[in-house]
């Protein structure tokens, strides 16, 4: 079945990355950063996004994004992209500097698998101001899958997008593209819904989450995924299937923590004290659960912001 096999040629190639209980992860995708039009809908949470990985970067996170960090189904040139969200950029750099930076592609953003379009694209910018290339990402390598390993516990965390699951936009990406560009895009403009997207259809949704707990059923490890913008926060007795949803929900954001051995699915958006300031706060959806409660099995629900 397809799928099943890309999840575990996926897993079998992943690096491995040590973690232990002092660990402090956050873990988000699906931010779909675009250029800055109507159709850029990164933008309406930019703001949400910018503080939430502001107050990671302060408290010590590493930030690990699971694909579709950027739109570039619907956008030809990446470097759009940057220009228009420079802030987010420098910040990433931020924690690129300091070795707590990751990242893994997605469907939408599955040029980043090859090595010359990071460095056209990724490696450096070109800053108009300064009239000069700037270091962004220097030699940084994008990943398919990773695998976080728990020490003492020696147990394992995989972590992917979740496209792999979805036979139109993994095996038929290519297609998916050239009808989001061409056709969907310029739709999207006037309020049509692109079906294309896992994101908007349930039965798709439904489809790629069978399959990732399908593959997980004989399998004594946890996976974190992302691509239907779904949240999902297993109990304990429950097959280990996480989602950290989305950036691009609806006045909010959504993320996975692991936290010195815990693991919370949260929510940032904006809110506002009695004073009527608005500021941008933190809710805990699901959680905080203790990793090492998970290392046995069980069946599934889902949790929905």
């Amino acid at each position: 079945m397809y799928g099943l096999k890309r999840i575990s040629v996926v897993y079998g190639a992943a690096d491995r990355i040590i973690i232990n209980d002092d660990s402090k992860i956050v873990l988000m995708s699906d931010c779909h950063r675009g250029d800055g039009s109507h159709a850029d809908t990164f933008s309406k949470n930019k703001n949400i996004y910018y503080a939430a990985l502001t107050r990671y970067y302060q408290e010590d996170f590493v930030y690990i994004e699971l694909g579709d960090g950027d739109e570039l189904w619907e956008n030809k040139n990446m470097k759009d992209i940057i220009y228009v969200h420079k802030d987010v950029y420098a910040l990433l750099f931020s924690f690129y500097q300091k070795n707590r930076l990751h990242m893994l592609y997605g469907n939408h953003d599955i040029d980043k698998r090859r090595r010359q379009y990071l460095e056209n694209n990724l490696y450096q910018y070109f800053d108009t101001r300064k009239g000069e290339k700037i270091p962004l990402f220097p030699n940084i390598k994008i990943y398919e899958g990773l695998v976080l390993l728990h020490k003492p516990n020696n147990r394992e965390i995989f972590l992917l997008h979740g496209h792999q699951a979805d036979f139109l936009n993994g095996c038929l990406w290519r297609l998916a593209k050239v009808l989001v560009r061409y056709l969907w895009r310029p739709l999207e403009l006037f309020g049509v819904n692109d079906p294309t997207s896992t994101a908007k259809n349930y039965k798709r949704k439904k489809s790629v989450e069978d399959k990732l707990i399908k593959w997980l059923s004989d399998k004594d490890i946890i996976i974190i995924a992302g691509h239907t913008h779904r949240p999902v926060f297993p109990d304990t007795n429950e097959p280990r299937y996480f989602n950290d949803g989305s950036c691009v929900h609806p006045r909010c954001i959504t993320a996975v923590e692991i936290n010195k051995g815990y693991i919370t699915l949260v929510k940032w958006s904006v809110k506002t004290k009695p004073d009527g300031t608005l500021y941008i706060g933190r809710d805990e959806l699901a959680g905080p659960a203790r990793l090492s409660d998970y290392y046995r099995g069980g069946t599934y629900h889902i949790n929905i912001t």
